[in-house]
């Protein structure tokens, strides 16, 4: 895959599209802590992962109808953000369950009025994932989604399948009708799918609104991956977007 730009990215936050106020993201970072055990016959340091964490930074523009009366409320419960490196079918997406910890603003001398955000893990860390709508999917009726291809999967077979399970994220941005149900599919050839156990939403009846839900842990999801929405009492319209993490390696929370 060729080198890119961070040009067409996207910020999604509690189900809000915050894009185009958002002048930087200042930082996507996390993972587990590294632990020193070094013991005293060892000439180099031994570490092992400790807890997991994740912080994702943001800058934005002074928008009083955009991205200030979501940012503004520094909610004391869980915010879920979603950061997008393009918003192609795919793309890379860092998830994250965190606190918003500050909102901080900042006029300078050349008249500009910025914020500075900084949002801390709650639970899981950042999660690094894949698209499986191209930004913001809006269906009118029950759809198929398309496949994606997360790749060759688990050591040391490396035969499509990851080996312990994956986590999902969901966010809605607008939402006209009864109901809708996001469920995740796979696939081993990106044809015959079936559905992912733990990988179905609860289902929508309004919006904006997130979920971020899970597999077992030592679960097998397939090489293909999409995103199916259902219906039991109908609806017209929904705007929303799902990305994925497959584990490819042993993780735990």
């Amino acid at each position: 895959m060729a080198k890119t730009s961070g040009l067409g990215d996207a910020l999604y936050i509690s189900g809000n599209d915050l894009s185009g106020d958002i002048t930087a993201v200042g930082n996507v970072g996390g993972g587990p802590a590294a632990l020193e055990n070094t013991g005293i016959n060892k000439s180099a340091y031994e570490r092992i992962g400790g807890e997991r964490d994740g912080r994702l930074e943001a800058t934005s523009w002074w928008n009083p109808t955009g991205a200030h009366p979501v940012l503004a409320a520094l909610p004391t419960t869980d915010a879920h953000e979603m950061f997008t490196c393009g918003t192609a079918l795919g793309s890379p997406a860092a998830c994250i369950v965190a606190k918003q910890a500050n909102y901080d603003g900042t006029r300078a001398n050349d008249g500009s009025f910025t914020f500075a955000t900084s949002s801390q893990a709650n639970g899981y860390g950042v999660e690094w994932g894949n698209l499986l709508t191209a930004g913001q999917r809006v269906d009118t009726a029950a759809t198929l989604g398309t496949g994606v291809d997360f790749g060759v999967g688990s050591f040391p077979l490396f035969n499509g399948q990851a080996l312990f399970g994956a986590q999902a994220y969901l966010q809605v941005f607008a939402f006209t009708g009864t109901d809708v149900t996001v469920k995740v599919q796979d696939s081993a050839d990106n044809i015959t799918f079936a559905d992912v156990a733990g990988m179905t939403f609860t289902a929508v009846t309004a919006a904006p609104g997130v979920q971020r839900i899970a597999t077992a842990s030592n679960q097998t999801v397939r090489r293909y991956l999409r995103a199916v929405t259902t219906t039991s009492g109908g609806f017209t319209s929904a705007t929303f977007a799902v990305a994925v993490a497959r584990n490819d390696v042993s993780t735990v929370f």
